[in-house]
């Protein structure tokens, strides 16, 4: 039976995620699509989340910032 913390922190999480969403719908609002992802895996995001902000797929999200894996081992 979850207790008034539990319940705090989830609306805590909740809050923060759309902090996150709103952010990043800001970092990419005036960028193409590759632009956007590239900005927002540089800045930390996953994948997932990458690609319900810019309304794509996780593959197309991985696509467009796999050479940023490549650049930053070289």
């Amino acid at each position: 039976m979850p207790n008034a913390n539990d319940e705090l922190l989830a609306e805590i999480a909740e809050t923060l995620d759309q902090i996150l969403r709103v952010l990043s719908l800001q970092v990419a609002s005036e960028r193409s699509v590759t632009e956007g992802a590239r900005a927002l895996k540089l800045a930390g995001l996953d994948n997932q989340t990458i690609a319900e902000v810019l309304n794509t797929s996780p593959a197309t999200v991985r696509t467009l910032t796999s050479n940023l894996r490549v650049r930053r081992q070289r």
